[in-house]
């Protein structure tokens, strides 16, 4: 059993027999925990380094659009020559992406002859188109023209052109086979049009294969793992207007109203919360409904088209969808039911909700009289803003700062070459992006980073909510000399000059802590697969240790929350320290806290996911419009950005939100460590919040 604090608590002589107006709120600190800042500052500077070799390395067009035969990357207008606006990957010869597609062949895709173009070319109804190569050497067009001669200069050619090119060796070649919009990837359609192959025929043109191998081939590709996360991180860039209005200036907005809301309309505020809550998780499963298809027409058509024949192929994106629609619909039913159960627990238990608006009420007047503190986390969401901002973008450059390079393929792909004026068989192979090992560890880095910065942001918050609402407890809610002028700037000097490192390292341990808890579930996970063997008990001993290591981390999780913060604000104490005092105060009063917080903290929670809720309510009607549908910003899912704008909403809630939470868990805390320290009765207690949390002779005490 730890000692008691009237040392540092109150008005109360030290040890030495001093009397120290303010007490714990003002002196008796030291730095704690330096060598952790320190580490939290050698982490920044490595985030740094880390993220300079994405901006070095990385071009965020990659994610999106393919590579043609020399390696540009399409729609990149520092190519040579220019690609701006040529967004689509084009594969000139058929029959090489049909060689690709067999089994047994080791022609690979990426090293058929590809071009950047501003559209797929189709067959023509009357004649036979080309799309011939880019412009060069003796063909004296410019890029523009060519777009504008629609991809073919045939009639410009020499007889040895025009032979080659009937070899499908360049430079132009026939389009004898539809294409459509996949992804940007101009996807064959096998299925040869009657009147471009008689005239193709009756030129002299080599066979061309137009078995369904061939389409096959390009669709194997684009739904590959690896495409498929490289589309959702370029949505996050493409949709970055929709990140900032719907993960940030929207939120903002609602949390401040919330914040309102809470200060003056307390005692209604669990029946809006419930009620809303329920209408907004109803929404979000609806819009999940609508871009999987199973109410009107998909997400996905506007990156493919309905018009076109090869509609009807579903990708990973349309599955993921569908996915994300049956977990919604799972998580729906079960809000309900909670919400329900919420209901009537709160009109059974009326002394507790007496008790939960009590200490709301308490809240509110500190809020009310430390007006600053529904200012202040605009400071924190401001720093947390321009750190996701810089994040983001570093991470859009490290998921695309791969290495192009020319294959190494033994394949025969000829091809004429304009600039040599013959044909050349010479490094005529396919360029790909290749990753180094080193680059997976930068990634997770970068994502581990992300987090603690949240957590370290938020905990900053926290603690310095908490010294402001500290100061004011300590001094009997009074305004008076006692209490700073701005009690939250000098909450914050406290924090800066003292209690970095401890915030530091209950961040990194919240971090930590999760991170491991991913990992163990990802291996829970895949073990349950190999646990299902009847013979594999070494697989079902491995499966059930993972769960137990599980909740142990949960429970780490759970014992390292906010009271840590709160009784660092208190006491000056390190991380593991205040910690110790703070679950110690939980145990000795937690039916006291219990009675409290058991519906107070069920509202608040249902409170940020109202917030981040309606935050991808609105994503989902942002990335709806014809912006995100069509032309060079359209999206080939609108799952990743509306979760991202859902965390983001979460966050910014959470910041805002911790006002009430802090300022309802400090003078709870406060109100046990008073009585502590002053034989049950708390002597600095405000009344209402004694009438609330005390018995009926600490009513009458106070009142004598």
């Amino acid at each position: 059993m730890r000692g008691p604090l009237g040392a540092v608590i109150g008005r109360h002589p030290s040890s030495d027999g001093s009397a120290q107006v303010g007490g714990i709120i003002r002196h008796n600190r030291k730095c704690r925990d330096v060598a952790f800042l320190v580490l939290f500052i050698a982490f920044w500077v490595a985030m740094i380094v880390n993220s300079s070799f994405g901006f070095n390395r990385g071009n965020p067009l990659r994610l999106t659009y393919g590579l043609d035969y020399k390696g540009n990357v399409c729609g990149d207008r520092h190519a040579h020559p220019g690609l701006r606006q040529l967004e689509l990957q084009y594969w000139l010869n058929p029959n090489q992406v049909y060689l690709s597609g067999l089994k047994d062949s080791q022609f690979q895709l990426s090293n058929a002859r590809s071009i950047c173009l501003l559209d797929c070319p189709i067959p023509s109804e009357d004649a036979l188109n080309w799309v011939c190569d880019y412009p060069e050497g003796d063909i004296r067009l410019s890029m523009d023209d060519w777009i504008d001669r629609n991809y073919d200069y045939f009639e410009f050619l020499t007889p040895e052109m025009r032979n080659t090119s009937l070899q499908l060796q360049g430079p132009c070649y026939p389009v004898i086979l539809p294409t459509v919009n996949v992804y940007w990837r101009c996807q064959f359609i096998a299925r040869a049009s009657n009147i471009s192959l008689r005239h193709w025929q009756q030129m002299g043109g080599v066979n061309i294969n137009d078995d369904m191998v061939i389409d096959k081939s390009i669709h194997r590709s684009i739904n590959a793992r690896s495409s498929v996360i490289k589309r959702y991180m370029a949505d996050i860039g493409k949709s970055w207007p929709v990140l900032i209005v719907c993960g940030g200036l929207l939120p903002l907005f609602l949390s401040v109203i919330w914040l309102l809301l809470i200060r003056h309309f307390v005692a209604a505020m669990p029946w809006i919360t419930v009620t809303l809550f329920n209408m907004l998780i109803v929404s979000v499963t609806m819009f999940c409904y609508l871009k999987a298809g199973w109410i009107g027409n998909d997400a996905i058509s506007p990156i493919i088209g309905a018009h076109d024949p090869y509609y009807h192929v579903s990708g990973r994106e349309i599955n993921h969808l569908r996915g994300v629609a049956v977990l919604m619909t799972f998580i729906m039913v079960v809000a309900v039911l909670t919400s329900i159960a919420i209901v009537r627990r709160i009109l059974m238990a009326t002394s507790v909700l007496k008790a939960s608006i009590g200490s709301k009420l308490v809240a509110a007047k500190v809020i009310g009289e430390v007006q600053a503190l529904i200012i202040f986390p605009i400071v924190p969401y401001a720093m947390l803003g321009i750190f996701y901002m810089f994040w983001i973008s570093a991470a859009l450059h490290l998921f695309s700062s791969g290495e192009i390079v020319q294959n190494n393929c033994n394949s025969s792909c000829c091809a004429y070459d304009l600039m040599a004026k013959r044909v050349n068989c010479d490094r005529c192979c396919g360029y790909s992006i290749h990753y180094t090992p080193h680059l997976a560890v930068a990634i997770f880095f970068h994502l581990f980073g992300c987090y603690w910065a949240t957590q370290f942001f938020i905990a900053c918050s926290s603690t310095v909510i908490a010294g402001s609402v500290a100061t004011y407890y300590w001094a009997r809610g009074e305004t008076s000399p006692e209490i700073p002028f701005l009690p939250v700037f000098s909450s914050m000097k406290r924090l800066m000059r003292y209690s970095l490192g401890s915030v530091a390292l209950g961040s990194l341990i919240v971090s930590f802590v999760e991170s491991i808890r991913f990992i163990l579930e990802s291996i829970r996970r895949k073990l349950k697969v190999a646990s299902t063997t009847p013979d594999s008990w070494i697989g079902k001993a491995v499966y059930h240790t993972s769960r137990f290591c599980l909740r142990c981390t949960e429970w780490t999780i759970k014992s390292v929350n906010r009271n840590a913060y709160i009784m660092i604000a208190i006491t000056g104490k390190s991380f593991c320290r205040a910690s110790a005092i703070a679950t110690e105060l939980i145990i000795n009063n937690i039916l006291r806290i219990g009675r409290v917080n058991v519906i107070g903290d069920v509202i608040l929670f249902l409170g940020k996911l109202c917030v981040s809720l309606s935050s991808a309510v609105f994503a989902f009607l942002m990335l709806d419009t014809h912006k995100y549908r069509n032309a060079h910003n359209k999206i080939s899912s609108p799952l990743f950005p509306v979760l991202v704008c859902w965390a983001l909403g979460y966050v910014v809630a959470t910041l805002f939100f911790a006002v009430v939470e802090m300022s309802i868990d400090t003078i709870i805390l406060s109100f046990c460590q008073d009585s502590e320290e002053h034989q049950g009765t708390a002597q600095y207690a405000p009344p209402l919040l004694i009438e609330t949390l005390g018995d009926q002779n600490d009513m009458q005490r106070l009142t004598q």
